[in-house]
């Protein structure tokens, strides 16, 4: 006997709920009534206790952020984290081994990486680290994996460091371990004397999990650096402006029930200055840079750069590219730009966009409405994309 449609089985499939996510690619900024000028937008943050001129953190790889591009970003209002399981807290002279890395054939630079990185991490290292940053006009922001931060952080608090970053793959509020004793990110940061921040994660309810045991500050992003490829290699990873607006959503609940602001920073994926206004409007407060920073020419990659979990002997999800060296980083952050591709000038057309938006401030840029729209990049464009 024939089955009638409405007895039929309705089976329910995973697809059936894949949601539909967004990256900077997919989505544009939509100008409302008001516009206001470029000069009285105002960029300053307060970041952890830590004012911030501009919105912008260098992210904590070798070949972006030592003392030097420290104390120049510094000066132009941004701050720089160090990595503490780099080269500069594992080897004496550091600029010999980044030049090792940096020449090292394609196909060995994963073995240079992996021996590099094997060299132990000394304390007197980071505590000179801590000293030169303060000296060259820098706060010392520095980061370090769940495995090592219970024995630095109170090391770094103790030698003057200013915030703390726990840094992995993914974070989150409950880590499910067998046979050692995980971080516990609520007693960690109850007895930690300075700011901890904590990254990376995409998820609403583990930022607020985070929130709620005391995280300062909670990055975004998993996968979506230029250096990075934990999305090729686990197939893990949210598109950022989705994973922003999630996040960001579980910080403005949080605030409401507590009172406490806990930043966003989006970290990673953002090339252009457009790249960075969506970030904002997606509701990030900071953002940290990798590889537009590595293109200066204080940065001690000299034009490559190399993803944090590039070095792993067993499972490397980083790469090493060639970023190229375009000039200070005063001119990628604040121009004039010598290019038209939007890679730099990054604060002076994130202050555009803004003024067109008419969002005077960073909060109110998390207003500004953002619209799903593909073709974008390509409206009008034939001319610009004939022969790429």
């Amino acid at each position: 006997m024939t089955e009638t449609l409405a007895n039929r089985r309705v089976f329910r499939s995973k697809l059936d709920t894949i949601r539909p996510t967004y990256g900077f690619e997919d989505v544009s900024l939509a100008p409302g009534t008001d516009t206001v000028d470029p000069g009285d937008v105002d960029l300053t943050q307060d970041f952890c206790g830590l004012p911030l001129g501009i919105p912008v953190l260098a992210a904590a790889m070798d070949a972006v952020a030592d003392v030097p591009l420290s104390a120049e970003l510094a000066r132009l209002g941004g701050l720089s984290v160090i990595n503490l399981e780099g080269v500069q807290a594992r080897y004496e002279n550091p600029s010999a081994v980044l030049d090792r890395i940096i020449a090292a054939p394609d196909d060995r630079v994963q073995d240079v990486l992996a021996e590099v990185y094997a060299a132990e991490i000394q304390e007197s290292l980071i505590a000179r680290l801590i000293d030169e940053l303060h000296a060259a006009g820098s706060r010392a922001a520095v980061s370090a994996t769940p495995g090592i931060a219970r024995r630095f952080g109170p090391f770094c608090a103790e030698h003057g460091a200013d915030l703390f970053l726990v840094q992995s793959q993914v974070s989150s509020a409950r880590h499910i371990a067998t046979g050692y004793d995980p971080l516990e990110l609520a007693d960690f940061a109850r007895y930690m004397p300075i700011p901890v921040a904590v990254g990376n994660t995409t998820n609403a309810e583990a930022a607020f999990m985070l929130m709620e045991q005391g995280a300062a500050a909670v990055f975004v992003g998993v996968g979506p650096g230029a250096a990075c490829t934990t999305r090729e290699v686990l197939g893990i990873g949210i598109p950022q402006v989705t994973a922003i607006a999630d996040v960001a959503a579980a910080r403005d609940q949080y605030h409401t029930e507590t009172g406490r602001y806990v930043p966003v920073v989006a970290d990673g994926g953002m090339k252009r200055g457009g790249d960075i206004a969506k970030a904002f409007a997606a509701g990030a407060d900071v953002v940290m840079l990798g590889s537009p920073l590595a293109r200066a020419a204080e940065a001690p990659g000299k034009g490559t750069n190399w993803g944090m979990a590039a070095p792993s002997p067993v499972l490397p999800r980083g790469t090493r590219i060639n970023v190229g060296t375009v000039g200070p980083l005063e001119r990628i952050l604040n121009g004039p730009s010598h290019v038209t591709d939007g890679t730099q000038n990054l604060i002076g057309a994130l202050r555009q966009s803004m003024a067109a938006l008419g969002a005077r401030t960073i909060a109110e840029m998390h207003d500004v409405e953002i619209v799903y729209a593909p073709s974008v990049a390509t409206e009008g464009k034939s001319w610009q994309l004939r022969g790429k």
